[in-house]
């Protein structure tokens, strides 16, 4: 008699921030099979609108579960996205920005990998990259080479011999690859917010690094950004 027993998907965690980046990440661990386990942090950001479409993206990706955990870092400051510093819109330069949030994608990794281990993922997915960015330290392939070597020494799973992998797929890829990445994915772009100071009307701003680096890759990428933005000048 044939076994038709299905083998469960293997899990894995999703950083889900409701951008661009994220969402693509989240759809190529889909694609690869994993049953997606969505976290959001909702740290008070300026762009807090993001977090709705975090939830429509897991939605879409038929998330088994997305979890939004609160983290108020406006307590800290330190930032244009938690504090009341002016959002930078001269366009993208070479030095790190404002809009750099203190050690946040170690703080936020550092609670996926402890979601991962209580759920007993051993695998999580970050939609960081480092070539079409703003220039944080926290997106650099070092720091994640060197927090999949931290998260063997801090988890239990990491002393029993085993460990987490830290899959960051778009690291080495424009944003107009990431922009034809959705494409080729099926997924929505218009579902995903990428803006840092989102204007009253509910438009995206245009002028952001955000915005600028996300509108640069839809056109070299030749294909229609469907967000409504104040200005693509």
């Amino acid at each position: 008699m044939q076994d038709h027993t299905s083998k469960p998907q293997a899990k894995a965690v999703i950083l889900l921030s409701g951008g661009l980046d994220s969402m693509v990440a989240a759809g190529i661990a889909r694609a690869s099979g994993y049953s997606l386990y969505a976290l959001t942090i909702d740290y008070n950001q300026r762009h807090r609108r993001e977090i709705a479409s975090a939830s429509a993206i897991a939605v879409s990706l038929n998330a088994a579960k997305h979890t939004i955990l609160p983290l108020d870092l406006r307590q800290f400051g330190g930032s244009a996205l938690t504090d009341e510093i002016a959002v930078p819109k001269q366009g993208v330069g070479t030095d790190i920005p404002v809009t750099y949030v203190p050690a946040r994608n170690l703080v936020f990794l550092s609670l996926t990998l402890a979601w991962a281990e209580a759920l007993g993922a051993r695998d999580i997915f970050i939609g960081v990259n480092a070539l079409d960015y703003s220039g944080y330290p926290d997106c650099r392939p070092e720091f994640i080479a060197a927090f999949a070597d931290i998260a063997k020494l801090a988890t239990k799973v990491g002393a029993e011999g085993g460990g987490v992998r830290i899959h960051a797929p778009l690291q080495y890829m424009s944003k107009a690859g990431i922009a034809r990445e959705a494409a080729r994915l099926g997924l929505d772009p218009g579902l995903s917010w990428s803006c840092y100071d989102p204007q009253p009307d509910g438009l995206a701003c245009g002028g952001c690094d955000s915005c600028r680096l996300r509108l640069a890759g839809f056109a070299e990428a030749g294909l229609v950004d469907p967000l409504g933005y104040a200005t693509t000048g």
